[in-house]
């Protein structure tokens, strides 16, 4: 097991390069089994999420080839072999190889999924999804069961606007007999690569990214080549960074439109940004004024930015309240920012934080955005090295995190424990 080593006080300087979305990734490498010849995925993060699906995926049988930031999928012999345990546990994702395998077999075996464990998110859509396509679904012994002698289009009312979902019945639509439509759908820019991607393999989906999606089902898929959209979520978390210990970066190779609602909200408090084509620079000031924050479904602030911004909220003047309506328990950072000395209290949905100094502790990060959180904290204190542990959770959505970091002047580093 390893930790990571935090000796903070020093402002990031200079400029990093995001990497292909996590969010993105995890949705696309199940939707290449919909294909009957290769799929390439350039700009691929290097996560350990993907690497778990490199290998569900070849235990189905596909050829995988995975060197530096391309992936080559070819899906041609893949056979729809049960998966009720082992790899498929270790990631919350692994339901999309419900909705991709269901697309390509009419039938799938697939372990409840695993991932952090911040709340509970139920399946309760996607199974909504797959059986208005025709499909039975039956939970037996911890597993999900679907069958269907044929999938046909029709019209489908999401309850919750569910990224999740969303995905997966567009995966299990793509391959489906006639027309089927998504109401209520997510609007994600990950949703709209997936769509991208499939499009790219002969499929006919219209309206991703809107409330409404239109799919008209095809009987095969191709290969093709697709590059993955700039990770938002990672290059927020680079921007609270650099305003949160006073810095000045660059955060290249993004979609800045992807994140107005996060800038919106810096800007507010007080931090200096800059927009360019395909890069923002953030440069912090000495004072942060405190603001609210509401985390809403996309284009709002999103939830899986709401526990880093709580980290550089610790250092705004006044009291500053967050609020999370995606997720109502995503608050687990918040013990161990206490730990550091921040003053925050948890008020059903929402955090109260007392901005003031931060100090250095032991801490734990009990899911991924928790542990950017902790690295965030520990890089604005002054004096002495923040511990964090919980590596493991880092490591499936920030790739290169303690390089990057160095490279900005940061003065972190990996030990074992």
């Amino acid at each position: 097991m390893e930790k990571l080593m935090i000796s903070g006080g020093r402002p990031l300087q200079g400029m990093v390069s995001i990497s292909g979305a996590k969010n993105s990734a995890i949705a696309l490498i199940p939707a290449a089994i919909l294909a009957e010849s290769e799929v390439i995925l350039d700009n691929l993060p290097l996560l350990s999420d993907v690497a778990v699906y490199a290998e569900i995926l070849e235990e189905l049988g596909a050829k995988v080839a995975w060197e530096g930031s391309q992936m080559r999928i070819d899906p041609s012999a893949i056979k729809s072999i049960p998966m009720p345990n082992g790899p498929v546990k270790k990631l919350r994702a692994s339901y999309y190889m419900m909705g991709a395998m269901l697309g390509r077999f009419k039938e799938a075996v697939v372990g409840l999924p695993g991932g952090c464990n911040f709340e509970p998110r139920p399946i309760d859509q996607h199974i909504k999804g797959f059986e208005a396509l025709g499909a039975t679904v039956t939970n037996e012994h911890g597993s999900i069961h679907l069958h269907a002698k044929e999938l046909r289009g029709t019209k489908i009312y999401l309850d919750v606007s569910s990224v999740g979902a969303t995905i997966n019945i567009m995966l299990a639509a793509a391959r489906a007999k006639g027309a089927t439509i998504i109401e209520n759908a997510a609007k994600e820019p990950e949703i709209i690569d997936v769509a991208t991607l499939l499009n790219s393999m002969g499929a006919v989906i219209k309206g991703a990214g809107t409330e409404t999606i239109r799919i008209e089902g095809v009987s095969e898929l191709h290969g093709c080549r697709h590059s993955i959209i700039p990770d938002r979520i990672q290059a927020g978390t680079y921007m609270i960074a650099a305003a949160a210990t006073r810095g000045d970066v660059l955060i290249d190779n993004i979609i800045p439109k992807h994140l107005e609602a996060i800038t919106a909200k810096m800007q507010e408090m007080g931090v200096v940004i800059e927009e360019f084509d395909e890069s923002i620079r953030v440069k912090g000031t000495p004072s942060y004024e405190h603001v609210d924050v509401k985390a809403l479904i996309y284009p709002g602030f999103a939830t899986d930015l709401q526990s880093p911004m709580t980290s550089l909220l610790t250092q705004a003047r006044g009291v500053s309240v967050l609020s999370d309506f995606v997720y109502s328990n995503r608050f687990k950072h918040v013990p161990e920012l206490v730990r550091m000395g921040a003053k925050i209290r948890v008020e059903g949905r929402s955090a109260i934080i007392e901005g003031g100094n931060l100090n250095a502790a032991k801490v734990k990060a009990a899911d991924l955005r928790a542990g950017a959180a902790l690295v965030i904290a520990g890089l604005t204190v002054e004096d002495g090295v923040t511990e964090v542990t919980g590596v493991e959770y880092i490591d499936r959505g920030y790739d290169h995190l303690v390089s990057n970091l160095r490279m900005l002047g940061a003065d972190v580093w990996r030990q074992s424990e």
